[in-house]
């Protein structure tokens, strides 16, 4: 991305899109050798000024150059755009703007964000405020833990404080949805943060509760709506809320949004929405049949992908324990009582699984809590506080918790079951490093799960346990092998009297 340095306070979206114009001459490949691919994932020069392009005196194709002897070739057409370009300033995931100012974010929302304690966004942040600001549908990808709901949530706000228009009863402004009870809960903490010098209203609807707080609240009507579609669905058909005078609808995680499994749900909710509206989807991965299915939901959307897709977080150091099934739970006791000895989540495939692995700590003498769909959501948010707060240092969770749960200060997450689908290994190691901070992902690997280890390393492109390696895990309390079994009495009895073992008459 690319910044104007005589004017660094301009808004990126006020700019020509200088790349789809110009891309035939090859400028877009020129740039990318100056500063690298990974900055150009999609084409965003448009902090060229209308008034840089009107001066390129570009030579017409075919005409005579300064010499007058051959024709222009596209070599020096190139050549003469290049020189043209003001020296690039590359944005990475550390080093993107010089603060929130440069987005054309109004002064309440930058006051906020700075008591927050955030002064640079990120690339995602960069990327995709101007257009969310703008009105455009965005389809935003990044990796877990740089700040996707900031992405949405800042210029959400200032659209709706712009237009100034209170809430009809039962009605909402803006709908947010998410897939879990737990990522609707941060990004309502996220909009009453962000929002806390606007006056918006919003309300959070979620399955597990009562109905009733939230019924009232529907009833006066709120700006923002967050929502999960299962509770959405109840109250839409009981007539507590319609969605008619939605102007935007965001889905965060889409990639799980979008799955088979929310297909009919997301279905019957947008049919309920104008189709004049703005659709937003942000997710840390966009799998090519579920980036099908999204297409569908937005309309000439603008694509922003500020990292490789389903690429972990490279402060995230991964490694590979192999390891028996039967000699996890001891292997995960010696890890969580030595290097692992901070705040650490632990994921397990099943729901009874975290429950045994959360008992099996606890006879161990470590303090943990689990958390999965079968606990009520007293018993969720209570597990999640008090692991917030470090009263309880160890998470046992299902995928449920992988998806979007910001809790800062996680050292370590441990995979003790690896998940089915890869790209769930990108939302559970996301856990950690976050903010900008370091972290561990360790997983236990038995041969039973060798395969979908390959699936994982296929996906994030890096091979985390190499054959024939020599990392493999014996635990201190348990025999390396088996001893051999001894014949039993009746065993040696049976021998004795066997056809096989009796003297022959002969």
């Amino acid at each position: 991305m690319f910044r104007d340095p005589t004017d660094p306070g301009m808004c990126l979206e006020k700019s020509l899109c200088f790349a789809q114009k110009y891309e035939y001459l090859g400028v877009l490949s020129a740039v990318r050798r100056r500063i690298g691919k990974r900055f150009l994932t999609v084409p965003i020069l448009d902090a060229l000024r209308t008034e840089w392009i009107a001066a390129i005196e570009l030579p017409p194709k075919g005409a005579q150059t300064g010499s007058g002897s051959t024709p222009a070739s596209s070599q020096e057409r190139r050549a003469t755009v290049r020189r043209m370009l003001p020296l690039p300033v590359a944005i990475g995931n550390d080093d993107v703007l010089t603060n929130f100012s440069e987005l054309g974010l109004a002064e309440s929302l930058l006051r906020a964000v700075a008591a927050e304690g955030y002064e640079t966004p990120t690339a995602i942040q960069t990327a995709a405020i101007p257009l969310c600001l703008t009105g455009h549908d965005v389809l935003g990808i990044a990796q877990t833990g740089t700040g996707k709901t900031a992405a949405f949530v800042l210029p959400l706000l200032q659209r709706l404080s712009a237009e100034a228009v209170a809430p009809q009863p039962r009605t909402c402004r803006a709908l947010i949805l998410a897939p879990t009870r737990e990522l609707a809960a941060q990004i309502a903490d996220c909009i009453r943060s962000y929002g806390r010098f606007l006056k918006l209203s919003s309300t959070m609807v979620v399955g597990g509760v009562k109905a009733g707080p939230q019924i009232a609240a529907l009833n006066r009507g709120v700006d923002i709506l967050v929502a999960t579609p299962g509770r959405l669905l109840d109250h839409m058909g009981s007539g507590v809320v319609r969605l008619d005078t939605v102007r935007t609808v965001i889905l965060d995680e889409a990639d799980q949004m979008l799955d088979l499994g929310f297909m009919p749900a997301i279905r019957r909710i947008l049919t309920k929405t104008p189709k004049q509206r703005q659709t937003c989807l942000f997710s840390a991965t966009m799998p090519p049949p579920i980036r099908q299915l999204a297409a569908e939901f937005l309309k000439n959307p603008k694509e922003v992908q500020a990292t490789p897709v389903s690429r972990p977080v490279e402060r995230i150091a991964q490694r590979v324990i192999p390891v028996a099934a039967a000699d996890k739970r001891t292997v995960l006791v010696n890890l969580l009582r030595g290097e692992a000895n901070g705040r650490t989540i632990v994921f397990t495939r099943t729901k009874h699984g975290a429950d045994r692995v959360a008992k099996h700590l606890a006879q161990a003498g470590l303090t943990a809590a689990a958390i999965h769909g079968n606990k009520s959501q007293n018993q969720r948010t209570r597990a999640l506080d008090g692991f917030k707060t470090g009263e309880t240092r160890i998470l046992v969770a299902t995928d449920i918790a992988a998806r979007g749960i910001d809790i800062d200060a996680v050292s370590h997450v441990v995979n003790f079951e690896l998940p089915n689908v890869p790209e769930v290994y990108v939302h559970r190691i996301g856990r950690t490093a976050r903010a900008g901070a370091e972290g561990t992902a360790i997983t236990l690997c038995d041969p039973a799960e060798r395969g979908l280890l390959r699936d994982i390393e296929k996906l994030i492109a890096r091979t985390l346990l190499k054959d024939g390696g020599s990392s493999a895990v014996v635990p201190q309390n348990r025999p390396a092998q088996p001893e051999e079994r001894k014949p039993t009495t009746a065993r040696r009895r049976r021998r004795k009297t066997s056809p096989r073992t009796l003297p022959n008459a002969a």
